[in-house]
C-alpha cells in the first residue's frame, strides 16, 4: 500500500511539473520583501484553495502569512513555505552579473522554490490521499519573512503550529541531505538616537549629535566582541546618519543583529549590549528608543527525519540536466574561484570535501555528518522545531562554491538547475509526508528523540509580550 501511494504522489508532481514550474517562477518576478509579499502569498494561498485546500489567510497578525488544510484528524503532517525576497541582489536569468533593476530585490536565497517545493508536496499527497482514502491531516504553512520579519516566530506564539504532529520544509542549497546540525539564535534590534541640532560650525556646544551616539555605541560593541562566546555574531548597520555635515544632526538610526547557539546566550549579550547603548546616551546627552525588530531559537535537529528525507531522495533519484543547464552552471561556476571554493567546502565540515572540488552539481545522497555542529546562519524554523519534530533539508540548487545571497543564487534559482531541484525536492516532500501519515512507529520514533532532546528545557517566546509584527519594517 506505501509504494502504492508514493507512486501516486511522485506522479502527481510529474505530470504537474509544468505548473508548478510557473508558480516558481512568477513568485521569482515578484521578488517581494519580507511581509509584504501579497502576491506571491496570494498565488501560492488560491493554488492551494483550488485543490481543495480550507485556505485561512493573514495569520499571526501578518497579511501575509496563511495557513492551508487537507484532510481530516491525526496525524497532523506540515509543510512549510517560504516566499520573501533579498534586498539588493536583483538580477536577470543569465550565468554574469547584470540586475533586471538596479539595486532591486531578488531571490538570492531561492525562497520562490522553497515556497513551491512545499506546494507541489503538499498538493501531491492530497491527491494522494484522496485516490488511497488516507485518514489525516496535510497542512501548508505559508510563512513571511523569513530573511527579516522572522514570521514563523509569530506564528508559532499565536498557537498557529499548536497539534501538528512533524513538519517538513526544503531549503535550495548547494548538496542534498538533512542536517542535524543546530543554528544560531538571535535578537533583531533597531536604535533610534535622538539628540538636538545645530550649526556644526557655529554653534556646535549648541548640538547633541544622534550620530556621535550610534558611533559610541558601535565603538563599545566592537570592544566586546573579544568577551563573548567563541560563536557569538553581531552585525550592524546605520540605516540614518544625518543630512548633511555642517548640521548636527538630530535623529540617528543602527539595526543590530546579536547571535549565539543558545537561548540564554543571546538573552546575556543583548543585555550588555543595551548597557553599552545606554552609556553612549550618558556620553551624548541624547535619547534613546530601543525597537525590537524580532528574536529567535536555535535549531533542534531530529536524526529521525534526516534519515526519512534521505532514504526518500535516494528513492526519487538525481534528475537529468539538459546540455543547456549544464552549460548555464559551467559558466557560473566560471565565476566562482578555487579558493573560495574550497573555503565553503571546508567549511561545510563533511567527510571527504576535498573530492568534490572538481564537482560541478553534487548529486550524491550522503547521510547527513553535522551533528553536534552549530551552523553560524540563523533561522525561524528554529521556533518551529521546538514545537514539534522539524527537518528542513537542502537539495542541489546551486553550483559548489556559489556564496550564499549573491545574484548568482538568484540567477540559478530561475532557470532549469533550479527547476530540476524544485521538481525533485516536491517529489521528496510528498514521498516524506507520506511516511508519515501512514506509519505510526516512524513518528512515535521521531517525537521520542525530540522528547529526548527538550528535556529539561522550554521554549519561551523570545518576543516581548508586547511586541507585534514589524509590517512596516521597509517604510523606515
Amino acid at each position: 500500500m506505501s509504494e502504492k501511494v508514493k507512486t501516486a504522489a511522485l506522479g502527481w508532481v510529474e505530470a504537474n511539473k509544468r505548473r508548478l514550474i510557473e508558480v516558481s517562477d512568477a513568485i521569482w518576478e515578484y521578488a517581494e520583501l519580507g511581509l509584504i509579499e501579497h502576491r506571491s502569498a496570494k498565488l501560492l494561498g488560491d493554488e492551494l484553495e483550488s485543490h481543495g485546500f480550507r485556505v485561512e489567510r493573514g495569520v499571526a497578525g501578518m497579511p501575509t502569512a496563511f495557513v492551508a488544510s487537507y484532510g481530516e484528524g491525526k496525524p497532523v503532517i506540515g509543510v512549510m513555505g517560504e516566499y520573501d525576497a533579498l534586498q539588493g541582489v536583483s538580477q536577470k536569468r543569465v550565468p554574469n552579473k547584470e540586475p533586471l533593476i538596479q539595486g532591486g530585490p531578488g531571490h538570492g536565497c531561492g525562497h520562490n522554490i522553497h515556497g513551491t517545493t512545499a506546494l507541489g508536496g503538499a498538493l501531491a499527497v492530497r491527491h494522494a490521499m484522496e485516490e488511497h482514502s488516507l485518514k489525516g491531516t496535510i497542512r501548508f504553512y505559508g510563512c513571511p519573512a523569513e530573511e527579516s520579519g522572522s514570521g514563523k516566530v509569530w506564528m508559532v506564539r499565536d498557537g498557529v503550529f499548536d497539534g501538528v504532529d512533524a513538519v517538513l520544509s526544503h531549503h535550495p542549497g548547494a548538496m542534498n541531505y538533512g542536517s542535524i546540525g543546530s543554528s544560531l539564535a538571535n535578537n533583531s534590534v533597531k536604535f533610534h538616537f535622538h539628540g538636538t541640532t545645530s550649526h556644526a560650525a557655529g554653534s556646535p556646544e549648541q548640538g547633541r549629535s544622534a550620530l556621535d551616539a550610534v558611533e559610541l555605541m558601535n565603538v563599545g560593541v566592537n570592544y566586546l566582541r573579544e568577551h563573548v562566546v567563541q560563536d557569538a555574531r553581531i552585525h550592524y548597520i546605520i540605516e540614518e546618519g544625518g543630512g548633511q555635515p555642517n548640521v548636527v544632526p538630530d535623529y540617528a538610526r543602527s539595526w543590530y543583529l546579536i547571535r549565539a547557539p543558545e537561548r540564554d546566550q543571546v538573552d546575556q549579550i543583548y543585555a550588555r549590549v543595551l548597557k553599552i547603548a545606554d552609556g553612549a546616551v550618558l556620553m551624548t546627552e541624547t535619547r534613546l528608543e530601543v525597537e525590537f525588530i524580532k528574536a529567535v531559537y536555535n535549531k533542534l535537529p531530529s536524526k529521525t527525519l534526516s534519515g526519512l528525507v534521505s532514504e526518500n531522495m535516494r528513492l526519487v533519484g538525481a534528475p537529468e540536466y539538459t546540455a543547456e543547464e549544464l552549460e548555464f552552471a559551467k559558466k557560473i561556476a566560471e565565476q566562482i574561484t578555487p579558493e573560495s571554493k574550497r573555503e565553503t567546502l571546508r567549511k561545510s565540515k563533511r567527510p571527504g570535501w576535498e573530492t568534490l572540488m572538481d564537482t560541478l552539481l553534487d548529486w550524491s545522497f550522503p547521510d547527513a555528518w553535522d551533528e553536534g555542529e552549530v551552523s553560524h546562519g540563523s533561522t525561524d524554523v528554529s521556533d518551529v522545531s521546538w514545537m514539534a519534530p522539524t527537518m528542513e533539508f537542502s537539495t542541489t540548487t546551486w553550483v559548489l562554491g556559489t556564496p550564499g545571497h549573491h545574484w548568482m543564487n538568484v540567477a540559478q534559482a530561475g532557470t532549469g538547475v533550479g527547476h530540476k531541484s524544485l521538481i525533485f525536492a516536491s517529489k521528496v516532500i510528498a514521498a516524506s509526508v507520506l511516511d508519515l501519515l501512514t506509519k505510526p512507529a516512524l513518528l512515535e520514533k521521531a517525537w521520542d528523540e525530540h522528547r529526548e532532546r527538550t528535556r529539561g528545557k522550554k521554549y519561551v517566546s523570545p518576543l516581548p509580550p508586547d511586541a507585534k509584527p514589524p509590517l512596516d519594517m521597509w517604510e523606515k
